[in-house]
């Protein structure tokens, strides 16, 4: 399974986001990591820059390698309509990002840990792939097993203040969560200027 390993605030601290989480880093330390990081902030970014800035934040946000990602950017240029918003409605479709919306865990690598320990169900089948695309009317649930049940309760109890988006329905009781219909821009409320992405491919 392929996934980012390298140390996260650094990379948080490099793009001024939390893009893993809750960075504690960031309100200690709120610029660039390096030892002229204080600084780096007044370099004006060329256009390339910029770009690129905007690919990586997204990327790092979603938790895929660069190989995936632009098959992910391919793909939405070849479907019919704004390969940007494509982009982003793929990206929210993966199955551990669901997971995470849905507040079974606070984090998207917590999410993709769930799916591949085999703790998640998709219409009650066991699919323990993280990239696994979502479709409207798809359910996610929980494995019957007791530890499963027990410990995507637990991480409910974290994510209560987390709001579902209204693209998903969730029954806490039973611990699923239904696609209801595929996401607007608006609803992913992106913290990218994902055009910029695709510019950045079609040079």
């Amino acid at each position: 399974m392929a996934r980012y390993t390298g140390p996260r605030d650094k990379v948080s601290r490099r793009f001024g986001i939390a893009l893993f989480g809750p960075s504690k880093a960031l309100d200690r330390r709120p610029f660039p990591p390096g030892q002229h990081g204080m600084r780096a902030g007044r370099k004006k970014k060329s256009d390339y820059g910029m770009m690129l800035a905007e690919k990586q934040k997204l990327r790092f946000q979603y938790g895929i390698l660069e190989g995936q990602f632009r098959k992910y950017y391919e793909e939405a240029a070849r479907r019919r309509g704004v390969t940007g918003d494509i982009l982003l409605q793929l990206l929210e479709l993966r199955l551990d990002n669901i997971v995470y919306r849905l507040g079974f865990s606070n984090t998207r690598a917590g999410a993709r840990q769930l799916v591949s320990h085999g703790h998640i169900t998709v219409n009650g089948k066991r699919v323990n792939i993280a990239s696994y695309s979502c479709r409207p009317g798809d359910t996610v649930g929980v494995s019957t097993k007791e530890s499963s049940q027990q410990l995507v309760s637990r991480n409910l109890d974290l994510t209560q203040a987390v709001i579902v988006p209204d693209w998903l329905d969730r029954d806490t009781d039973k611990l699923t969560g239904k696609i209801a219909r595929i996401p607007s821009r608006e609803e992913i409320n992106p913290i990218v200027n994902e055009q910029m992405i695709v510019e950045f491919y079609s040079r």
